[in-house]
């Protein structure tokens, strides 16, 4: 839930319209893992829905957006999403960003994998959805969680098209390492 809170903190800090779906699943995992409660995390986006709410604004293909994260996204979701199963608003919401073309980016953050959600994934990937996992890389030399959690959220952003300084990337110089949004 490191990422999900960074990539609303962030888009906050932006203005962004965001739209969230909070799943049973993740209010779970935000219990183990977030440093924030469920209300929290919710007062960060700009409309919250009910994972169970199908005549929402996003379940349709008329509402229009640029893109659409699913942060983490279990392996239950991203089989779900590879089957067209829209058994719930998450799902559902993702399958139209599908049929519409839109941009669609998962983080899968389960480990190992097997052959199944590796199957999954090379389905969605062909279909143009982004399959982002969480795995951080070291060369911007992280000193602490926040910055590994900032190099995920900044590839995220990196997919959206939103310029960010969130880590310094490849080959820059170290003086742009500076916490810039």
């Amino acid at each position: 839930m490191i990422y999900t809170v960074r990539l609303l903190q962030v888009l906050r800090g932006l203005k962004a319209e965001v739209h969230l779906i909070l799943t049973r699943a993740a209010e779970k995992v935000l219990g183990n893992e977030g440093p924030l409660t469920v209300s929290q995390l919710k007062a960060l986006a700009s409309h919250c829905y009910d994972p169970e709410d199908l005549e929402a604004p996003i379940a349709s293909g008329d509402f229009s957006h640029e893109g659409m994260v699913v942060a983490p996204c279990s392996m239950k979701t991203l089989a779900g999403i590879a089957s067209g199963y829209s058994q719930n608003l998450l799902l559902r919401a993702a399958d139209v960003a599908l049929k519409e073309g839109r941009k669609l980016i998962l983080v899968p953050r389960e480990t190992p994998l097997n052959p199944i959600h590796l199957e999954n994934m090379l389905k969605l990937a062909r279909l143009g959805v982004v399959i982002l996992p969480a795995m951080p890389a070291f060369y911007h030399k992280p000193e602490n969680l926040s910055q590994l959690a900032d190099f995920i959220v900044g590839k995220i952003l990196d997919q959206l098209g939103v310029e960010h300084r969130l880590y310094r990337k490849w080959r820059q110089p170290s003086n742009l390492k500076g916490r810039k949004i």
